[in-house]
């Protein structure tokens, strides 16, 4: 099992494919699994670095809290240890919201962005008076109590009525998930640091690509990330929420291989 240690965390990762490397970056809950109907296209295109969080999947669980900046210095560990130079970033959610900072921090280590349903700014007041009321809430009963509040946050409204197969998959696979690892994850979303007034620094192509019904991170998050970035594009998705990628497979995974030629060109 391909694994690295980064202050103290085991970071697990998967290396396929050849050419370009493209790192991907997952959704706040999930793992590199996610990533599963776009792999193996993507690595007939690059060469592909599926990346476990720190805390999440395969990778090591967390004892002590952290910053989305440590997420960026563990990308970099597996970069770093597999030779890598330079990559495209892609990250879904939180996954973005760790490229975002990758182009802002180490700019000469991002070559360009897929950024997915993601946001540049601060956790809204409202939305961490909620997380930290969930968090109390799942530090006493865990998680599965609340995995009817998380999944219409996760699937939009046409995947939760017409693919309940694929929320099943995934209301199981969060309901496995490391609570205290959850938890201090948690708390590095609800801390973030808003990187929405520096977009315009980011100089590298970049792809913005968003599910038309998110209600987790609605478009209007994307379109401002889009529009900020001085070489952005912006593609939406129908009938996808949070997951897009999950949701609209065919779609995002078209859109993504689209941007990876045209970068190359």
């Amino acid at each position: 099992m391909p694994t690295i240690e980064n202050r103290g965390v085991r970071i697990y990762f998967e290396d396929l494919g050849a050419g370009t490397p493209l790192v991907l970056g997952h959704s706040f809950l999930c793992s590199g699994e996610m990533w599963r109907p776009q792999l193996q296209p993507l690595a007939e295109r690059a060469r592909v670095i599926n990346i476990d969080g720190r805390g999440h999947g395969k990778s090591g669980q967390v004892d002590e809290r952290f910053t989305l900046y440590d997420m960026v210095a563990d990308v970099l560990a597996v970069l770093d240890h597999l030779g890598i130079d330079r990559a495209t970033w892609a990250g879904l959610s939180i996954g973005g919201m760790v490229a975002l900072r990758a182009a802002l921090t180490a700019p000469e280590r991002v070559s360009s962005l897929i950024l997915l349903d993601t946001h540049a700014g601060a956790e809204e007041p409202l939305k961490k008076l909620k997380y930290q009321a969930m968090a109390m809430g799942v530090r006493l009963l865990g998680i599965k109590p609340f995995l009817p509040t998380v999944i219409p946050l996760f699937f939009g409204r046409t995947t939760l009525k017409t693919n309940p197969s694929l929320v099943d998959e995934w209301r199981t696979k969060l309901a496995l998930v490391h609570v205290p690892s959850m938890l201090r994850t948690l708390y590095a979303l609800r801390n973030r640091d808003s990187v929405a007034a520096r977009l315009g620094e980011i100089q590298v192509p970049s792809l913005v690509i968003v599910g038309a019904e998110d209600t987790a991170l609605p478009p209007a998050c994307s379109r401002q990330i889009a529009a900020a970035l001085p070489h952005a594009s912006l593609t939406i998705v129908p009938d996808s929420g949070h997951l897009s990628n999950l949701e609209q497979p065919a779609a995002v995974t078209a859109a993504m291989l689209g941007f990876l030629e045209q970068v190359a060109r």
